[in-house]
C-alpha cells in the first residue's frame, strides 16, 4: 500500500465528515467541500481519525488510496484553516488592486488586466505590489494564482513580472561584445 495512503488523517474539532457510498463531504467553520469517490478506495471514520485503504490489491487501487488520502487531507485542512498563495509584482509601474470579486492589474501593457475571481476564492492586496489569494479549496487557489502569474511571468534578464513570494528567479547574464 502507498506510504501516503497509510497515514491517518486527524479531524480537528469543529470539522464534520460525512461518508456516503459515492462521495465524502467535509464541513467546517470556513465552508463545505465534497469529493466523489470511486470503488477502489475505502474510507473509514474512527473517533475523529480517517483512514483510507485500497479496496483490493491492484496497482490502481494502491495509487488511488494515496491520492484520495491527500485530497481528503487537503479538504480537512481547507475547511478548518484555509489556504493562501502570495504573489509579488516586480517591475516599474507594476501594481495590483483588489475590488470586490475582481483583481485589477497594471503589468506594463497598454491596457489594464482585470481578473475575475471564481466563487470561493478571495483576493487581497496589502500593498500595491503584493497579492494574497485565499480560499478553502487548495486546487482552486493554486489555479487562480497560476492564472494571475501567467499574465506576465518573470522574465530571465531583469526578473520583471508576477512571481510567487517564495519563487527564486535565476537572472541570466546579458550578451557581451
Amino acid at each position: 500500500m502507498s506510504r501516503v495512503g497509510k497515514m491517518p488523517i486527524a479531524v480537528p474539532k469543529g470539522v464534520e465528515v460525512t461518508i456516503a457510498a459515492d462521495k465524502i463531504t467535509v464541513k467546517g467553520p470556513l465552508g463545505t467541500l465534497s469529493l466523489p469517490l470511486n470503488g477502489l478506495v475505502l474510507i473509514k471514520n474512527d473517533n475523529e481519525t480517517l483512514t483510507c485503504t485500497a479496496a483490493n490489491e491492484t496497482r490502481e487501487a494502491n495509487a488511488m488510496s494515496g491520492t484520495v488520502r491527500a485530497l481528503v487531507n487537503n479538504m480537512v485542512n481547507g475547511v478548518s484553516k484555509g489556504f493562501e498563495k502570495k504573489l509579488s509584482l516586480v517591475g516599474v509601474g507594476f501594481k495590483a488592486q483588489a475590488q470586490g470579486e475582481k483583481l485589477n492589474l497594471a503589468l506594463g501593457f497598454s491596457h489594464p488586466v482585470v481578473h475575475q475571481m471564481p466563487a470561493g476564492v478571495k483576493c487581497e492586496t496589502p500593498t500595491p505590489t503584493e497579492i494574497l489569494i485565499k480560499g478553502i479549496d487548495r486546487q482552486q487557489v493554486g489555479q487562480v494564482a497560476a492564472e494571475v502569474r501567467a499574465y506576465r511571468s518573470p522574465e530571465p534578464y531583469k526578473g520583471k513580472g508576477v512571481r510567487y513570494a517564495d519563487e527564486v528567479v535565476v537572472i541570466k547574464e546579458t550578451k557581451k561584445k
